[in-house]
């Protein structure tokens, strides 16, 4: 029988809770017996030892917060009588990789489609973007010109439940009769694919564009540029008004300077330009739908893993997050590595306390002092405004365990997994390496998602805890739940449960080889992942102020 708690790492002083103490009752840790002082509820941490005023506390092998008050052995750690703290970062101090095993994955290989440039995708998305907020509304006239007549349009089976429930109504049921309706919705018969090798039209829409500053249109034109660039987009159409500063050459540039050979279609439409509305949509929408008979013309053909690239990603993280999931993840990713895949860790925020480890992964110095640099000035702008990088964790991170922002951040780096850092990219970035690339984004899930697919990142794997829907419009995002009770809640947006891990059915090492197999799936089009099957298509860039 596993025990009902964890020593994460020997040099830890805490014990986490595997499942709900009563105060009173009696633990046995190590050959001793542990009496609980306070109740413990699963996912939060207990003391190990007794704590004085001011002593520090540690998790994962750091330093996780300082002690406000005596807090007795068996005691529960709490925002109360625990504030947070983190180590101090020096020097660079030398660092000894261990290879995972990947033996079983040698000569892998996945099915995707493979770019002029070199670059594979693990999708052919055809993409249409305004380059200011005004064309939001034309982005979504023609996306309900082209999706049901496409064969895109996912059965809503919320619009048949209305249909029904009006149905009902002018039939005269009474409110009661509505209120308990819950017979099984209708499935509308789905419109098959006209174009079967383009996986979808991704419509983006977003708040920016002018208005803000000139630094604000030209990050929201690069990481459009990086959009456009991806491996997993086969073109674009791209609606402008005109006038705005985001300018179509400002677009042009930067995806030139991402990719100055850069072989597919970019259709730009200038609203003011034209003498009507629907004369620029007409034009549009001809020129959208000729380009994706040629992009039909793509398809999936074997490549090596080593040609994926995995951004890792957390949200709705819990106490279990840092012990299933995030491991999980990270020990995909160093398997990855391994094979010469890459891989992207985000949320600079989300690694306060765990400087020292990231900056002794670096593979040299130059590398190393970008990092510190990154972090520095993000800490200097928090503080500017008042706020601080400790601010991270959420309502939903401290009720379940997560009440330091070091506490959490040992826990999110591990998703990381444990490969030298071989690049360091300011925000938006774009990865040019093998090996793991740090990216500077929020913690916000959606900012960082979005990031991580505009560096890039062909496959996102993200883990929750608490559950969160989040997908991105171009990369497929897999959820990774922390228990296995999340993951069979809502098992409508969970993709992998890490919980095995916990209740002892699977080792790390296990879940890790499942987890890859599974990427392997997902990235040749063989199973969708929930996100997009939900049509979960989150674009959130970030406008460069205080977000954590």
């Amino acid at each position: 029988m596993h025990s009902p708690v964890l020593k994460i790492s020997e040099k830890d002083n805490l014990l986490v809770a595997l499942k709900d103490f009563d105060s009173g009752e009696s633990v046995e840790f190590s050959g001793e017996i542990i009496t609980v002082v306070s109740s413990v509820r699963a996912k939060h941490k207990m003391a190990l030892e007794s704590f004085s005023k001011d002593d520090i506390l540690y998790l994962y092998g750091v330093p996780v917060g300082r002690a406000l008050e005596e807090i007795p052995k068996g005691g529960a750690i709490t925002t109360q009588n625990v504030i947070h703290t983190a180590a101090e970062v020096g020097a660079r101090r030398d660092f000894n990789w261990n290879h995972p095993e990947v033996d079983a994955f040698t000569g892998a290989t996945f099915k995707g489609f493979v770019r002029k440039d070199g670059r594979v995708g693990t999708a052919n998305n055809w993409l249409v973007i305004p380059l200011v907020f005004c064309q939001n509304r034309n982005v979504r006239v023609v996306r309900e010109a082209f999706t049901k007549q496409l064969g895109y349009d996912t059965t809503n089976k919320y619009e048949v439940m209305v249909s029904e429930l009006v149905d009902m109504y002018k039939a005269g049921k009474t409110t009661e009769e509505i209120q308990e309706y819950s017979k099984q919705q209708a499935e509308t018969a789905a419109k098959s694919r006209l174009f079967e090798n383009v996986d979808g039209i991704r419509f983006l829409t977003h708040e920016s564009g002018c208005g803000g500053t000139d630094e604000d249109s030209e990050m929201l034109c690069q990481l459009l540029a990086s959009y456009v660039c991806h491996p997993n987009v086969a073109g674009a159409t791209v609606l402008s008004l005109g006038c705005q500063k985001a300018q179509i050459n400002l677009l042009k540039a930067k995806v030139h300077e991402l990719n100055p050979d850069l072989d597919k279609p970019l259709l730009c439409f200038e609203q003011q330009r034209y003498t009507s509305e629907e004369e620029l949509l007409s034009d549009a929408i001809k020129a959208t739908f000729t380009s994706l008979m040629e992009a039909n013309k793509s398809e999936r053909e074997d490549v090596p893993v080593s040609k994926l690239v995995i951004g890792v990603e957390c949200g709705g993280s819990d106490g279990f997050s840092g012990i299933s999931a995030n491991p999980c993840i990270g020990k995909t990713a160093d398997m990855l590595v391994a094979l010469g895949g890459s891989v992207i860790l985000s949320e600079f925020p989300e690694l306060v306390g765990v400087e020292q480890e990231v900056v002794d992964r670096c593979v040299n110095d130059d590398i190393a002092a970008r990092f510190v640099d990154l972090m520095d000035r993000y800490q200097n702008a928090a503080e500017a405004v008042g706020s601080s990088m400790d601010n991270n964790p959420s309502p939903g991170n401290i009720k379940d365990g997560l009440i330091t922002d070091a506490m959490k951040s040992a826990g999110a780096a591990k998703k990381g997994g444990s490969s030298p850092v071989v690049d360091v990219q300011d925000y938006p970035g774009y990865v040019t390496e093998s090996g793991l690339t740090l990216l500077n984004t929020p913690g916000n899930d959606v900012e960082s998602t979005t990031g991580l697919a505009g560096a890039g990142a062909n496959l996102i794997l993200f883990s929750t805890g608490l559950g969160t829907p989040t997908g991105n419009p171009i990369t497929p995002t897999l959820k990774i739940s922390s228990n296995t009770f999340l993951a069979n809640k809502m098992s409508d947006i969970i993709d992998f449960d890490s919980g095995k891990i916990i209740n002892g059915e699977l080792s790390l090492e296990q879940a890790a080889s499942e987890l890859l197999k599974k990427c392997i799936a997902v990235a040749s089009g063989e199973e969708k992942c929930k996100a997009e099957i939900l049509g979960q298509e989150d674009f959130i860039p970030w406008k460069r102020g205080v977000s954590l």
